[in-house]
């Protein structure tokens, strides 16, 4: 019997030469992440269990993304127990404002994440690396402390989905798209401590930033990881920003899967997910018409350089609608960088759009955009759930870029292929 992607990655990093669905496992740690609200719990709890030493200060990542810069006493205080910590420590990768970038996209950028690699975080979207092949993965701040004390981490090595990808993906269609639509076939819990494995003749037509988009929603269907082949785009992307070794690995003809499930590419459309689930999606024409107040183009999820030129293509020589506020965020510097040597930044200021510093900030209702009563948001993050931008009553709509500056454009939830 044979193992999947995820299932020889974790033997790899336990020592063992084979390992099967459900075996307890410990893994030497490739990486260890945080951010500025999921390290300070961390940092208690390290030094509650009175550790003095962290494992490797070349494999700890803190990143302060989440709510820099500070909004209150209370995010400045956070912040200020990273700074200390990684001072004390003298953590290689700790990166603060005017040098972060949401954590998701700054970890591929700066070459953190590679194949075969093993990577926690104590942020729920770390799956976000399965795009490189890496087997990547979400953990509490106690495992984070664990993890940064020790490079190890206990794992149930977890059951795996195949999901084979045919066809090519039509104009106006992304990544946000494909990984709506499946978590819409399957549900929230539909791939629960479930590896999603991407395979199949449309993941050549896939681009980095769609894949990276892919896995790093893989948590919302309820995935322990999603992960995809390492191809000659994969290899593109690492030249030039991983030097060190290392191992690519393919799933065995005869892995086992506990689900096999196909997606032609060619038939997706434009889908959104209405509240208060990402799995409650339907085609954008099913909606379209709906009134929004607010537009959030960014996240870890979608605030790429390609995210961006999609919207920037839309709302070039066009503004965005009257009683309608539109906010962007590139996902890092770097891209705040290259948009602005693209003209794209003017291209959103023009339509009059705001356009703000890295940060996950709207995302989770932090700052940045937080919506009032009764209002609705179409925006490009990863959850809908209730009161996540704002309080009870606020409704959030999750959308591809495309989709997000279009509806912006007009007001109302709109197909970008009618405008």
């Amino acid at each position: 019997m044979g193992m999947t992607m995820t299932q020889k990655i974790l033997a790899r990093s336990a020592g063992l030469e084979w390992v099967e669905a459900g075996q307890l496992i410990e893994s030497r740690l490739d990486l260890v992440l945080g951010n500025d609200i999921t390290t300070p719990v961390a940092i208690t709890e390290f030094h509650k269990a009175e550790l003095s030493s962290v494992f490797d200060r070349e494999k700890i990542a803190i990143v302060l993304d989440h709510s820099t810069p500070c909004k209150d006493i209370k995010s400045a205080q956070l912040c200020a127990a990273c700074r200390d910590f990684a001072k004390e420590h003298a953590i290689t990768h700790f990166y603060d404002v005017g040098d972060m970038g949401i954590e998701h996209a700054l970890i591929p950028e700066k070459g953190l994440a590679a194949p075969g690699e093993v990577i926690i975080g104590a942020d729920s979207h770390t799956c976000t690396y399965g795009a490189l092949g890496a087997f990547s993965s979400g953990v509490g701040s106690t495992d984070m402390a664990a993890g940064m004390a020790t490079g190890l981490a206990w794992f149930r090595v977890p059951q795996a989905i195949k999901v084979n990808l045919v066809g090519r993906l039509n104009p106006y269609v992304s990544g946000k798209d494909v990984v709506l639509y499946l978590i819409g076939l399957i549900g929230v819990d539909g791939a629960l401590y479930q590896s999603l494995e991407f395979t199949g003749d449309g993941v050549e037509s896939l681009d980095m930033d769609d894949r990276f988009t892919i896995c790093n929603m893989a948590i919302e269907a309820g995935a322990k990881n999603g992960i995809f082949p390492v191809d000659q785009k994969t290899v593109d992307y690492l030249r030039g920003r991983v030097s060190r070794p290392y191992q690519t690995f393919e799933a065995d003809p005869d892995a086992v899967y506990a689900k096999e499930l196909t997606i032609d590419l060619s038939a997706l459309r434009p889908t959104v997910a209405l509240p208060h689930l990402p799995s409650n999606t339907r085609t954008v024409d099913q909606v379209a018409g709906k009134p929004i107040q607010q537009v959030v183009i960014g996240s870890c999820t979608n605030g790429r350089l390609k995210d961006l030129r999609e919207a920037a293509s839309i709302l070039r020589g066009r503004r965005v609608a009257d009683g309608v506020r539109c906010i962007v965020i590139p996902a890092t510097q770097q891209i705040y960088l290259d948009a602005m040597a693209e003209g794209l930044v003017a291209d959103f200021i023009q339509a009059g759009a705001a356009v703000s510093t890295p940060t996950c900030g709207p995302c989770l209702g932090g700052h940045m955009g937080v919506l009032s009563d009764n209002e609705w948001a179409i925006t490009t993050t990863n959850r809908n759930f209730v009161g996540r931008m704002g309080p009870t009553s606020s409704m959030i709509i999750l959308a591809s870029p495309a989709v997000a500056a279009a509806s912006a454009v007009t007001g109302v939830v709109t197909d970008p292929a009618t405008i």
